[in-house]
């Protein structure tokens, strides 16, 4: 299973990012194998879209589950066509929502909102 969590620096002792499309990280963690990985998030810049870059980004990465404190709901169509996964982040470290997932105990993310659509 790959998870992916927003984050805001590059280590596992980082804090999730509040912003999942303006996160200036993602870490892919691989439940399989126990190994994990930082990407930079090339939609943190975007002038507009940067949710919907963001989720391409971490589908494309293969991503199954996505924890997170929130989610865009053009995000979310994107993760819910590609049968994503998004669980809703507890707490702010990295390292605790990865245990809390393992251990069953993080909640469907189930309010989803609007989203920024403007400049």
């Amino acid at each position: 299973m790959i998870i992916a969590i927003p984050t805001d620096h590059n280590h596992l002792d980082t804090t999730v990012c509040i912003s999942f499309g303006r996160a200036p990280y993602f870490l892919i963690y691989n439940s399989s194998v126990d190994s994990y990985d930082f990407i930079e998030n090339p939609a943190r810049q975007s002038q507009g879209g940067a949710g919907v870059k963001a989720a391409q980004t971490l589908v494309d990465a293969h991503a199954t589950v996505l924890i997170t404190p929130r989610c865009g709901e053009n995000a979310a169509e994107i993760f819910n066509a590609a049968d994503v996964k998004i669980y809703r982040a507890s707490g702010q470290s990295v390292a605790e929502n990865i245990t809390s997932f393992k251990n069953d105990q993080l909640k469907i993310l189930e309010e989803i909102h609007a989203g920024f659509h403007g400049h």
